[in-house]
């Protein structure tokens, strides 16, 4: 299809926009056209779908900028639609990681084998006893995971389905899910929109999955143990076996104050020996692994679904928190050193931010108080030390 002339475009252009200048671009290089001036209306987000509908007979698209304080539109070609993906990957995923957190969820009848390969044996003979763990652990994970699906269909943005990850012989079973977006948002609302719908849509299962959960586990005493943890506390965490055991747990031999229990919340030490905790049940641990993993992806750097909140909040502006973040996890990374690994996998793959079609379009009013809703959730389920390990 020939390139429309600049004549063509630009009364379309001056429906939603008070135009100062015009330049033609080079082609070659991805934009037709740049118009600089001012949105005429005050709804920036309807200006955009109005010129995107206007120009789609044209196959061109518009893209919404802000340059040293001015607004700007350029014009480009529209791009092809993404090739539908085979879901076969994901399924064969997805089989692997049924039984790899099953696996993980196995209780084994009888004296545990001290040997590795005695162990493997046995927790992969009663792997079938894995399945209220899998299936309240995978529900929570699928729900977070087709929140973001589901919105990304919402929002027409081309997303495939969850990627899930097997970890056999890991506490969980699993390193999770994820969805690759196979087309560019429109606006920071659709970015933030996204984001959020995944956490939103986890802790509706995870919650009352960890509530009950917890109703069906004991407390005991708390002993060394060299092949045993204590799961991470985060303030839910501590405030939902208070809910269900009516006293702070893990709770030390001898009452202590509030510097003790700052200095466990944030180290994981002294480990109260002696103490009381949760004999966890399976399906408390399944919720307490969707806390978890709800923490992390609510981490708010990059990529991740909190980088998309709080990247919806500030725009541009919240890159500039980015290595605050990463050396809040490197710190972190002396109490607990899989913050290392997570400090390093930010710095590689979340610096950069994906362009939006719009970026002038901003959070409307009740999109900002869920951004700070969210930021609030991320303070409560944020896990400071995942796992504490029991040796003396």
């Amino acid at each position: 299809m020939a390139i429309p002339e600049i004549e063509t475009i630009t009364p379309l252009v001056a429906r939603v926009f008070q135009i100062e200048d015009i330049t033609a671009l080079d082609p070659l290089k991805g934009n037709l056209y740049r118009y600089r001036g001012q949105l005429t209306g005050a709804d920036s987000a309807s200006a955009y779908d109005q010129l995107a509908e206007a120009l789609q007979p044209y196959q061109l698209m518009p893209l919404f900028r802000l340059e040293e304080g001015r607004q700007a539109i350029y014009i480009a070609p529209k791009q092809p639609d993404p090739k539908p993906d085979s879901p076969t990957t994901n399924i064969i995923l997805f089989v692997l990681t049924v039984f790899s957190v099953m696996l993980a969820g196995a209780q084994p009848s009888g004296p545990i084998p001290q040997d590795t390969g005695g162990q493997i044996l046995a927790l992969v003979t009663s792997i079938f006893t894995g399945w209220p763990f899998a299936l309240s652990l995978l529900g929570i994970l699928l729900a977070h995971e087709f929140g973001h699906y589901w919105m990304s269909r919402y929002h027409k943005t081309p997303a495939t389905l969850p990627y899930f990850l097997p970890f056999p012989f890991s506490p969980l079973g699993t390193m999770g899910a994820a969805i690759l977006m196979r087309g560019v948002p429109k606006n920071r609302r659709v970015l933030f929109d996204i984001g959020v719908a995944g956490p939103l849509a986890g802790l509706i299962v995870a919650i009352p999955v960890l509530l009950y959960g917890l109703s069906r586990s004991t407390l005991g005493a708390i002993a060394p143990n060299p092949n045993g943890y204590i799961e991470g506390n985060s303030l839910f965490y501590l405030l939902a076996k208070f809910m269900i055991f009516k006293q702070w747990l893990p709770a030390p031999v001898e009452p202590q104050g509030i510097l003790y229990w700052l200095s466990y919340f944030f180290t994981g030490k002294p480990v109260p020996f002696g103490g009381l905790d949760v004999f966890i049940d399976p399906i408390a641990f399944a919720g307490w692994g969707g806390l978890l993993v709800t923490g992390l992806n609510l981490i708010p750097a990059g990529t991740l679904d909190g980088g998309h909140v709080l990247y919806g909040l500030f725009g541009e502006k919240a890159k500039k928190a980015f290595p605050y973040i990463v050396g809040v996890l490197v710190l972190l990374g002396f109490v607990w050193s899989g913050w290392w690994l997570w400090a390093a996998l930010l710095f590689w793959l979340g610096r950069v931010q994906a362009k939006l079609l719009d970026e002038i379009t901003t959070l409307d009013p009740p999109r900002r108080l869920l951004a700070v809703l969210m930021l609030i959730i991320f303070v409560l389920v944020f896990m400071p030390v995942p796992m504490t390990l029991l040796t003396p």
